[in-house]
């Protein structure tokens, strides 16, 4: 029995361990093992802790080495357009997606094990050390000398989906001239990057392509610095073997992972000695950081609406392919833009939403993680414009996505693209337009509407007003006495309906507890006693006399805490009613 004793007090738990440390039967625990009893409890030296230190060592590392670069780093307030840039190029499907979300960090891009996914030019920020730079994630550059069959067999090119209404002469136009797109943003990508990362499969060997592409680097970027990385050698000794053959470009291989990141740490030390560090940095860290705050408008809707086309013309220049082929925009492309008076917003463009039993049939995980990715962008910004086609006009996918939009909490500008197709436009048609928009767009007719033509330039940089007007909407804060004078308005107005017991609700006071979106909460006597018709009375009253036009308002109704005696008091009032009853 004493031994059966002793045997439970050494199989003891860690978790008892834990909450026996320092006590009394921790020191007799101790002494029965015959270790001297601790000073105290945090000067134990036992196994646990050591086992905790070796637990919790990586993660203090890693908060150690951030924590040394936020004080190191000479980059931090710098913004995206002044950072140094390294661009990644290479054929299709050799790793260049996986190799940038390796380097910035997360799913960024969209990563899928077929060729011509990534077509814009995709940003992201990256550092290494204490140098931090901007990496560029551009599409597949195919050679010229395949055919037309080829190049849509490689891209995975479709020409029925999301073009009904397209003329086979069209399409055929749009599909040739895809291939030259995304070689023209790629192209773009390299001449603004100061070091290029020319990125080869391993496992596929050399091929043509990659001799045209070194001899195109070559010939046209040879001032710059080009750094050869052979992809996809998760082994170190094999990855050796695989990258001989890729000394004949004239360039010394680096042989990599960018799936479990076999090699990269090289590839980043070589990246950050052909950069130079950043210079002109004056006056930088004593910008706050609140001033330095951009808001981010995100550009959505349908597929082949001119989303676009729509950040082309803002940006005023081909950002982003356009063409009539559906699902052009795979990513999520974040870009910079600086009005004349200064103020710069962050805008992106997505991909086009499709029903959802659409992409389900499809069967396409491209166009599902777009879907994805623009469902995020819609979270992480602050503006949303929902694009529409005016001919087509609001549609049952429409509404679904200004469903959500609303159940996101952001604002939104609800933007009718080519309005250039309405025939005989007037006044009159304008009017009755926007009634047939606010009927089918219920959940959004506080969004303004703005007519634009996105190929023409016409009345575009009405976005960007209607942006910036309804994000300061967003973020304003109601004085507490102007909000409870325009609640007890509303309630002298419509006062609060009966309960068949007779009982009515009050609202004491009403408080506005936080911004974007703007929310309120009403504090009254039961919430139980205010019903969703008057819920709703209370939320446009609200609008109406206060304002907030662009921005959804969220009502809160919070209950009075009754005391002790108000619920004995209650409680027996329920009894008796009971025993009338009966």
């Amino acid at each position: 029995m004493e031994r059966r004793k002793r045997k439970g007090w050494r199989m003891m738990s860690i978790t008892a361990t834990r909450r026996m440390k320092g006590s009394w039967t921790w020191r007799r625990w101790r002494k029965r093992r015959g270790a001297p009893p601790p000073t105290s409890p945090r000067a134990s030296t036992g196994s646990y802790a050591s086992t905790t230190c070796r637990h919790f060592s990586d993660g203090d590392v890693r908060e150690k080495r951030r924590t040394m670069r936020d004080k190191t780093s000479t980059s931090k307030h710098i913004p995206d357009s002044k950072l140094p840039k390294v661009a990644v190029i290479g054929r299709p499907n050799v790793g260049k997606s996986a190799l940038f979300n390796r380097l910035v960090g997360g799913n960024r891009a969209i990563v899928v094990d077929e060729p011509g996914v990534t077509r814009d030019r995709l940003y992201g920020r990256s550092y290494w050390g204490d140098q931090e730079f901007m990496v560029i994630d551009t599409g597949g550059v195919i050679t010229l000398s395949k055919s037309q069959a080829g190049v849509m067999e490689e891209l995975a090119i479709t020409t029925t989906v999301g073009m009904d209404g397209i003329p086979m002469a069209s399409r055929e136009a749009a599909i040739a001239r895809m291939p030259s797109m995304i070689e023209k943003q790629a192209v773009a990508a390299v001449e603004e990057a100061a070091v290029l990362l020319f990125l080869v499969d391993g496992q596929a060997g050399l091929v043509a392509a990659d001799i045209e592409i070194a001899d195109w680097l070559r010939r046209n970027f040879s001032h710059k610095c080009i750094i050869l990385a052979v992809n996809k050698c998760e082994s170190p000794r094999k990855g050796q073997m695989q990258a001989l053959e890729f000394w004949s470009l004239g360039f010394t291989p680096l042989p990599i992972s960018a799936i479990t990141g076999t090699g990269t740490g090289e590839l980043l030390d070589m990246v950050c000695s052909e950069l130079k560090k950043f210079e002109g940095l004056e006056g930088l860290d004593d910008v706050e950081e609140d001033e330095n705050r951009v808001p981010a408008i995100s550009i959505v809707g349908r597929p082949n609406v001119g989303k676009s086309s729509i950040l082309n013309a803002l940006v005023g220049e081909d950002r982003t392919i356009v063409s009539p082929v559906s699902g052009t925009t795979r990513d999520a492309i974040d870009t910079e833009l600086t009005t004349v008076d200064g103020q710069k917003y962050k805008l992106i463009d997505t991909a086009g939403i499709r029903r959802r039993a659409a992409v389900a049939s499809a069967g396409s995980t491209t166009e599902t993680l777009s879907v994805k990715r623009a469902f995020s962008a819609i979270r992480r910004s602050d503006v949303v414009a929902l694009v529409i086609e005016a001919m087509a006009c609001v549609s049952e996918q429409d509404y679904k996505i200004a469903e959500r939009i609303e159940k996101e909490g952001k604002a939104c500008v609800i933007v009718v693209n080519k309005w250039d197709t309405i025939p005989n436009k007037n006044n009159e048609s304008t009017t009755h337009y926007e009634q047939d928009v606010r009927e089918k767009l219920r959940v959004l007719d506080w969004a303004p509407i703005v007519y634009c033509s996105a190929i023409n330039g016409n009345s575009v940089e009405k976005i960007i007003s209607a942006a910036s007007l309804v994000e300061k909407e967003r973020s304003r804060r109601l004085g507490t006495s102007i909000l409870n004078q325009v609640v007890r308005e509303a309630v002298a107005f419509k006062a609060p309906p009966r309960t068949r017991g007779g009982k009515r609700g009050r609202v004491y006071y009403t408080t506005q507890a936080a911004v974007r979106p703007p929310t309120f909460v009403l504090f009254v006597n039961d919430a139980k006693l205010f019903p969703e018709p008057y819920r709703r009375y209370m939320h446009k009253q609200l609008r109406s006399d206060a304002g907030f036009p662009g921005t959804p308002i969220r009502l809160l109704w919070r209950s009075r805490k009754r005391t002790d005696r108000q619920q004995r008091r209650s409680n027996t009032e329920a009894r008796g009613a009971l025993v009338a009853a009966s």
